[in-house]
């Protein structure tokens, strides 16, 4: 018969004052609040060694000792992929996403999601699978690919979700782009809000959209070509679809984004009838939106020592960008100098 699975926790300053429970699901987020209890009226809980009660509570610095009797009882599927890690420690994992995963279970798709993948990855570290259970702190649309990073641990949890609600966390994003556009640079200050479209994942930057937030995006031409541009998109807040709606707002959407089209026009729904995004028709090697979360600057939730994350080029991204150096143009790269990123980086 194996030994249950034991850890021992020392109570944080912000968890003071929890009930017993409370303190121990955030500690182990595979476990619902009723599995939980069960285990601590079974006596598998002790606090400073003394066999702790249901409704007791925790204060700081006391020692939390839990035997896990029981399994976790809300899993995510763990299903093994490729995770192309960008970097990895005890509290938290960042990976280039590919296109095409959302970031979490949610509606129809409750599997192949990104959380279901690092799920897969974080139960090879521990002895007992779902101890540890990944936390999504911020996310990237289902077709865009690049940069994300994802907690581990409750209180990376919390810090990192903390510097994302303060924009203490800096991205930029490439995006290739219709239209030639002839400012080398330039910041798009424009509110987002719903869409008057009835179609409620939409949004807009149009001045009748519904509950307009600010909004603001820096952008810097990297590369011109024939009848696209290749830009660096640089969200100062996060606006659900910003870069996607602010480029079409001043006349350049996303090669191949299903939305949005130029000057904020919504394009007419698909022959399906719904408005998930999937791969398009786009005349070149990239069959989805054409954005990439290409870096993300971060203090590390634990350690605050500054990192800087870069996620590779994708190879659709980076084939659409061959193509079109291939073609006749005009002009080459930047007003401004910047480099543009190699078909094969």
């Amino acid at each position: 018969m194996s030994v249950p699975f034991a850890a021992e926790l020392i109570v944080e300053e912000y968890l003071h004052g929890l009930r017993i429970d409370t303190f121990l699901v955030r500690h182990f987020r595979n476990y619902t609040m009723w599995r939980m209890q069960r285990m601590v009226r079974a006596g598998a809980a002790t606090v400073d060694d003394a066999p702790a009660e249901q409704t007791q509570r925790v204060f700081v610095g006391q020692r939390v000792r839990i035997r896990l009797l029981e399994p976790p009882d809300k899993l995510l599927t763990p299903e093994r992929e490729s995770l192309p890690i960008l970097y990895e420690d005890l509290w938290m994992i960042a990976v280039n996403k590919p296109a095409g995963l959302i970031a979490h279970p949610t509606g129809e798709f409750q599997s192949g999601t990104l959380a279901n993948v690092v799920q897969a990855h974080l139960d090879e570290r521990t002895p007992l699978k779902g101890l540890l259970r990944p936390g999504v702190v911020h996310r990237l649309d289902r077709q865009t690919s690049g940069a994300i990073v994802l907690a581990t641990d409750h209180l990376a949890h919390r810090n990192l979700s903390m510097a994302f609600e303060t924009s203490r966390i800096s991205k930029s994003y490439l995006a290739l782009v219709e239209g030639v556009m002839e400012r080398p640079s330039g910041t798009i200050n424009r509110p987002i809000g719903r869409a008057r479209s009835g179609r409620h994942v939409l949004m807009s930057a149009r001045p009748d959209a519904i509950g307009a937030k600010p909004a603001k995006t820096h952008y810097t031409v990297l590369e011109r070509f024939a009848d696209h541009t290749l830009v660096r998109a640089i969200p100062v807040t996060g606006r659900n679809h910003q870069i996607r709606v602010h480029l079409a707002s001043i006349g350049h959407p996303l090669v191949g984004d299903e939305f949005y089209a130029a000057n904020g026009r919504i394009k007419p729904l698909r022959s399906g009838g719904d408005d998930d995004e999937r791969e398009i028709e786009t005349g070149l090697p990239i069959r989805r939106h054409a954005l990439h979360a290409e870096r993300l600057c971060l203090a590390h939730p634990i350690t605050q020592v500054w990192m800087e994350l870069q996620a590779r080029l994708p190879d659709d991204f980076s084939a659409a960008l061959q193509v079109l150096r291939e073609q006749p143009r005009d002009g080459n790269t930047t007003d401004s100098g910047a480099a543009a990123p190699s078909a094969t980086r």
